[in-house]
């Protein structure tokens, strides 16, 4: 499985080159950034998203993904922005989502990447047909757009009753797209029922991965092992997969503190189970 990490480990900091370096130098293979304005200012397209495009030129390492933003201000919502959502039952609040997710999908014409990675709705929204409806809805007109980027959307499981691995698979199937994949994210699955079981129910749909750890209590981001995931049987029912997904931590960093060695140990460790 290809190594790959999500810029998600520098999400309270400025990306910037020196920053993938580290990651490169310490194994990844390919990587995730997470459009986040504070951490990459997506729609900065003659700054940020050049200096960032030039280091992926100079490096050929591949850009796998893009996480969709979460927020659409520098602040990640705690100044009263409201959430990015799909789902929304507001109509000016779902275009509103919608045109943000557009500004980092054209991160492409400047970075080719493969998947943006989306979120159906907000951590623990209960189940609501409207909601359901409108994804759908909105992720029909979002594949729309990435399509002639190259790009391929991937729904998320996140800790919500719109994104069960149940409710994902009838999600792909009900929109009749043979192009709409999952990302399957450990720690959530964990905390959500069990990942055996999730993936057995999305293995077929997995194209890519986020790798983190927790004790099922909070959402935690930890580096695996430091939490209650059995790796050995993770990385044993990953490797089956079909489509060989990347191996692609998402880890909740330390703002000013390199993550290379954690990065490096990490992989050993997962590629020994």
């Amino acid at each position: 499985m290809q190594k790959a990490v999500s810029t998600y480990v520098y999400v309270k900091e400025r990306l910037h080159p020196g920053l993938l370096d580290e990651l490169v130098k310490a194994g990844a293979q390919s990587i995730e950034i997470f459009a986040a304005r504070q951490h990459f200012d997506y729609a900065n397209r003659k700054q940020h998203v050049r200096e960032i495009a030039d280091w992926f030129r100079a490096t050929g390492i591949p850009l796998n993904s893009v996480h969709a933003p979460l927020y659409s201000d520098y602040d990640w919502g705690r100044t009263g922005s409201p959430p990015v959502d799909i789902a929304s039952t507001d109509r000016a609040g779902r275009i509103d989502a919608m045109d943000e997710i557009k500004r980092a999908l054209e991160i492409a014409e400047q970075i080719p990447f493969r998947f943006l990675v989306q979120h159906l709705g907000n951590p623990n929204d209960a189940f609501d047909e409207k909601k359901f409806e409108n994804a759908m809805t909105s992720v029909e007109h979002l594949r729309a757009f990435a399509k002639p980027l190259g790009v391929k959307l991937l729904v998320e499981n996140i800790p919500n009753e719109l994104s069960t691995p149940e409710r994902l698979v009838e999600f792909i199937q009900t929109m009749h797209f043979d192009d709409i994949g999952v990302c399957f994210d450990c720690g959530h699955a964990h905390m959500m029922g069990g990942i055996p079981d999730a993936f057995a129910t999305l293995k077929n749909h997995i194209c890519s991965t986020h790798i983190h750890d927790n004790n099922r209590d909070k959402d935690s981001h930890l580096w695996p092992g430091n939490g209650t995931i059995d790796w050995k049987q993770t990385m044993e029912l990953l490797r089956t997969a079909p489509q060989t997904p990347p191996l692609l931590l998402e880890i909740d960093g330390e703002e000013k503190k390199s993550p290379g060695e954690e990065v490096s140990a990490t992989f050993h460790k997962l590629e020994d189970s």
